[in-house]
């Protein structure tokens, strides 16, 4: 398929289907302060049925599944959802099953799940109103959603250097929304969002790259881009000599 003709979604699969394995591996998507939050959240609701949008390499399931009756692991990514399969398995979790399709349409019926989750999914989405609607939709009453995702700074001068460095890394970016934008488009889908949690999250350079298999042209470009960062730039992303830094994060439990 030519670049003309791709599809956003065929953009994504394209991107992870091949690195499925890395992302199940990753130590980035496998630990973190926001999982631990999560997997606290679904121990305390013990939902009969839950959600895993955007699911990536599973870690969200992973550590969900023990405390619900049937975890539904959803991606875009065929491959990605094999792999998802795979570690499952390996893992035990036999309530886990997976489950193919994009955020804006999702095959379930209204109101068919207690608990829905996502986490470093929703930069990648191609509507993420849409998603967030979709959601709310499949949400049972009594439910409990929760969101984390990298997000922007906010400030214009932060934001470009956020959204072009992630653009340049893998091309299936789409945005990394700010917070006051986050409780914005829930309030939009029908959900109540409680207290955002911020946190940072530090990227070590060759890994981040190595993991999404950026061409060498656009490492270069990502290195000239920091090279040419202004101060105030460069420290709020703790830029390192090497090229990690760090970014913003944040986690919201909604109902």
């Amino acid at each position: 398929m030519s670049a003309l003709n791709k599809t956003h979604d065929a953009n994504v699969t394209s991107q992870f289907g091949p690195r499925a394995a890395a992302y199940v591996a990753s130590a980035v998507h496998a630990s973190g302060e926001d999982l631990a939050q999560i997997s606290a959240f679904a121990k305390t609701l013990r939902p009969r049925r839950a959600l895993d949008l955007g699911c990536g390499g599973g870690h969200v399931s992973f550590q969900a599944a023990p405390h619900v009756g049937e975890m539904v692991a959803y991606d875009l990514s065929a491959d990605m959802l094999t792999a998802v399969t795979a570690e499952a398995a390996r893992r035990g979790l036999q309530n886990l099953r997976t489950q193919q399709g994009s955020v804006e349409q999702l095959p379930f019926k209204d109101a068919s799940f207690d608990f829905v989750a996502t986490r470093y999914s929703a930069h990648h989405w191609r509507n993420v109103r849409a998603g967030l609607v979709e959601a709310r939709r499949v949400l049972a009453p009594g439910g409990r959603a929760v969101f984390a995702d990298s997000v922007s700074p906010g400030m214009p001068l932060l934001d470009t250097h956020l959204q072009a460095i992630e653009l340049l890394r893998d091309p299936s970016h789409v945005r990394s929304y700010s917070v006051p934008e986050w409780l914005e488009m829930l309030r939009a889908a029908g959900f109540t969002p409680g207290e955002p949690k911020l946190r940072r999250l530090r990227l070590e350079f060759s890994t981040w790259i190595t993991r999404m298999a950026t061409p060498e042209t656009n490492v270069r470009a990502i290195r000239a881009l920091q090279a040419s960062m202004p101060r105030n730039v460069a420290a709020h992303f703790a830029l390192e000599p090497d090229g990690s830094f760090t970014f913003d994060t944040v986690t919201i439990e909604a109902t």
